[in-house]
């Protein structure tokens, strides 16, 4: 249980982060580096926590917030690629990013 509340604790902290980041986006302005260097690992370290705590379950209690935060991982790789690239990243993919992140959090949350 401890691993699921490490999850929870890394992955609300990557959250409020994202949700600094996503101002500076719907303002139209440069987002900063290294705080999106730091969201990513941070969410990053939060799924591998809850990835333990699930296989420690036997897998059977949090494959549903996994998933949705793997998909949200893979958003959040296009959205650091395009921002590296020079060209702006799209507005509407930063709050699907958000809303999705936000929603595996509450599954989350009910599971414990």
């Amino acid at each position: 249980m401890t691993k699921v509340y490490l999850s929870i604790g890394l992955l609300a902290l990557a959250a409020s982060l994202g949700v600094y980041l996503l101002s500076f986006l719907l303002r139209g302005k440069e987002t900063p580096k290294g705080l999106a260097f730091l969201h990513g690992p941070l969410a990053a370290a939060g799924l591998v926590a809850l990835a333990f705590a699930s296989y420690e379950s036997g897998w059977r209690d949090y494959w549903g917030p996994i998933g949705v935060f793997a998909v949200v991982a893979i958003g959040g790789l296009i959205m650091i690629s395009i921002d590296l690239s020079g060209r702006s990243i799209p507005k509407w993919l930063g709050i699907v990013h958000g809303l999705a992140a936000a929603s595996g959090f509450v599954w989350l949350l009910t599971h414990v």
